[in-house]
């Protein structure tokens, strides 16, 4: 017969003796919602560790990823690849059980957690693209898409702001598949949370139309009833209050901020062992706990296989929807992606995120399982699918999400649809904005998720909206977050081939940015094929095969500036060499015979031209190099003045080039 006390106290045993090991962590919140934690992996997850990337598996989610020692327990015992030495292992170097979770590091978390608040955005994106594909891929002979998510967050989740984005967006979508459990203890590290924070949750939960309960969460009953009830509401999101104590079962740390963020102590894990009837013994598993989670880890096979089986039913019945679905959850690319994207005639302008657009309607058409949407700017963002049908609470088969103005909402569902599977997802607002994304873009980095940004209104351009909207360091600090791919294109043509650079890295985010204003778009029979564009820098033009005078380097809007100019200097008998530089991170991904025939050693006068924060372009213009950028806010003009007034103009970019040139060649 299951003892759920014996489980949870298990989970309790296993936490403090890995934190204390450890002399770092955080055991308050795993004892707290050990009781919790117990009747839900063992009455309800359903999950097979012995595959842990089944695709109709209940998702689970400890937002409150501090407690982690609470999944790494779990995940231990239910028989996933998680040995008790790497428990005994906690926080150490090598371990698969890191201070907080970590996706792709330890076998079974589905995600990585910690910043507070990250983990809700994440389950919303989770049990959001559970629906979607449940409503592309399910019959109703046929449900192969039918699972729950279910998530745990603490007091601090819901004072983030990112919670109160997230939960909107995900009652209004009617999100009845996501179960969450709030650890309702009232504390957090500085003491009782009341300090700060007296929101009546209940009434802000249905104020977003979720259903609420409320429970003891240590009362196992309790917690049944209301998972089951939680099950049962199809129409709603459900959120189940739990009212904890904090590291229960402790004699002098119970219901104290002492117990949040520190281990016990050896003299206090002994008391709170005998308060609860355990064995003394350190990593104790009573065999009855061993026994239970054998069986319940058979149960869960069975599962599987029972959904296998529906799955060959499904295949048979319907060939070519299995098809898509295979296909959905490979996430392959066509190996001819860029033949079946229509290419844009030379000789006149346009915006690149403008050409984004019709680069997005032919992109629907050669990848389904791409889906995407905006920060309540799409008409400028140039982001929506014709024809393809939105998403929201009313229909789930479209291509279209609509975010509202939630940019850190959206960057969190984004990583939980890509987390989910089966999607590759896009998001996309003003470039001045992705510093409401960034904390999303992190862990997204964290995780090598391909999701991709697409940011437009990239520069100082942005004109008359003022220096609130012109990002002139965003660019920057986008580049210098690892494991991010940056890529600023051109022109049009470029920016085709961007979307295909993006698509085609499946190792971590990608950030398009994209013009609002026209820029001429290349002559590529006169100038070198944007397909250059995945090696990162290529010489776009250059009138002399030989040792050059100059290099002038640009990205984006600023390489049609550095091309006149460039003829310019040619016009005066001058070996000029013009390098489009759309992407540091593919540059450094070449090989050195690459790097060095781009910027050969010899050329030593070197200009660099970008309309952003110039610190880091040292890197390619060396010491004896000239950089022209802005290192100082915008102002409030037309584009062109701004330009003007900032010396992003071909006149300036000849003078700097003309007397850098003068430096290394003597009586010019």
């Amino acid at each position: 017969m299951l003892n759920l006390q014996h489980v949870a106290n298990t989970i309790r045993g296993l936490a403090m003796d890995g934190i204390q090991a450890a002399n770092s962590g955080h055991p308050g919140l795993p004892m707290g919602m050990a009781d919790v934690a117990s009747v839900l992996w063992t009455k309800y997850l359903k999950h097979n560790p012995q595959n842990s990337e089944w695709a109709d598996r209940d998702r689970f989610v400890l937002s409150a990823g501090h407690g982690s020692m609470l999944i790494y327990s779990l995940l231990h015992l239910s028989g996933y690849d998680l040995s008790m030495d790497e428990l005994k292992s906690f926080r150490q170097w090598g371990s698969k059980t890191a201070g907080h979770p970590e996706y792709g590091h330890t076998p079974g978390v589905e995600v990585t957690t910690g910043p507070l608040g990250q983990g809700c955005g994440n389950a919303v994106g989770m049990a959001l693209a559970e629906k979607m594909l449940a409503a592309r891929f399910n019959t109703p002979e046929h449900k192969i898409v039918d699972h729950f998510t279910y998530v745990i967050a603490s007091e601090g989740e819901f004072m983030e702001g990112i919670s109160h984005e997230a939960f909107s967006l995900a009652g209004n979508h009617q999100l009845g598949k996501l179960i969450l459990f709030y650890d309702e203890n009232y504390i957090s590290i500085e003491g009782d949370t009341r300090i700060t924070y007296t929101d009546d949750v209940e009434k802000r939960m249905e104020a977003y139309d979720w259903h609420v309960q409320r429970v003891n969460g240590h009362d196992y009953d309790d917690i049944s009833a209301a998972i089951q009830m939680a099950q049962d509401e199809t129409s709603k999101p459900s959120v189940i209050i739990c009212n904890t104590t904090i590291a229960f079962g402790s004699p002098n740390k119970a219901g104290s901020h002492e117990a949040h963020g520190a281990p016990l102590g050896e003299d206090e894990i002994a008391l709170t062992k005998a308060a609860l009837d355990m064995s003394p013994e350190k990593f104790f598993v009573p065999e009855e706990v061993r026994t239970t989670f054998t069986e319940l880890a058979t149960v869960n096979l069975q599962r599987e296989q029972a959904w296998n089986d529906l799955f060959t039913a499904y295949l048979s019945t319907h060939p070519e929807k299995a098809a898509e679905w295979e296909l959905c959850l490979r996430g392959d690319v066509p190996t001819d992606l860029a033949s079946k994207i229509e290419d844009f005639e030379a000789g006149g302008s346009m915006a690149t995120r403008s050409a984004s657009g019709k680069v997005l309607q032919d992109l629907a058409k050669a990848v389904p399982y791409l889906v995407g949407g905006s920060a309540d700017l799409a008409p400028s963002n140039n982001t929506y699918l014709k024809g393809w049908g939105d998403i929201g609470k009313d229909s789930f088969e479209g291509r279209n999400l609509h975010y509202g103005v939630r940019e850190t909402g959206m960057g969190a569902i984004m990583n939980g649809i890509q987390l989910h599977g089966g999607f590759r997802v896009y998001g996309a607002t003003f470039l001045v904005f992705a510093d409401y994304v960034r904390p999303t873009t992190r862990v997204a980095a964290l995780m090598n998720l391909p999701v991709i940004y697409v940011y437009t209104h990239d520069s100082i351009y942005v004109g008359e909206d003022g220096p609130t909207h012109q990002p002139v360091e965003t660019l920057m600090s986008l580049r210098i977050t690892p494991d991010v791919t940056v890529i600023r294109p051109a022109d049009a043509t470029e920016t085709k081939e961007a979307w295909v650079a993006a698509l085609e890295n499946k190792s971590g985010p990608t950030a398009l940015l994209l013009t609002r204003q026209n820029l001429p778009i290349f002559d590529r029979k006169v100038l070198a094929s944007a397909e250059n564009l995945k090696q990162g820098a290529y010489t776009i033009w250059e009138n002399s095969a030989a040792c050059h005078d100059i290099i002038i380097m640009a990205s984006g809007s600023e390489v049609w500036v550095s091309l006149e100019a460039g003829k310019r200097l040619a016009q005066e008998g001058k070996k000029v060499r013009v390098v489009s530089f759309p992407s540091w991170e593919l540059f450094e991904q070449q090989d050195d015979a690459y790097k060095v025939s781009v910027f050969p050693a010899e050329c030593h006068a070197r200009l660099a031209v970008e309309a952003g924060c110039s610190i880091g372009w040292e890197k390619f213009v060396g010491r004896e190099g000239k950089i022209i950028g802005i290192d100082h806010f915008g102002a409030s003009a037309p584009g062109a003045i701004l330009a003007e007034k900032f010396g992003i103009t071909v006149e300036n970019v000849y003078k700097q080039a003309r007397s850098l040139i003068a430096l290394w060649s003597p009586g010019y």
